[in-house]
């Protein structure tokens, strides 16, 4: 899968692809067909690129099925 931005491919790095993808779909909407990378999607929602990790383990220790 590729990001929808800058058209790298989304893959492991400081998150998960999986988790990427799976914050894409949180914080974008489920029913999304384009995804963002780490760098794209942090740009987009105007936060650090760090903080997407705690971001993903915080939904997924709220029992999010996403993750």
């Amino acid at each position: 899968m590729v990001c929808h931005e800058c058209e790298r491919e989304i893959k492991n790095g400081i998150i998960t692809a999986k988790n990427i993808i799976a914050l894409n779909k949180k914080l974008l909407g489920r029913k999304i067909i384009i995804f963002f990378c780490a760098d794209c999607l942090a740009e987009y929602l105007g936060i650090e690129k760090s903080d997407l990790p705690e971001m993903a383990e915080r939904f997924k220790s709220q029992g999010c099925t996403l993750f």
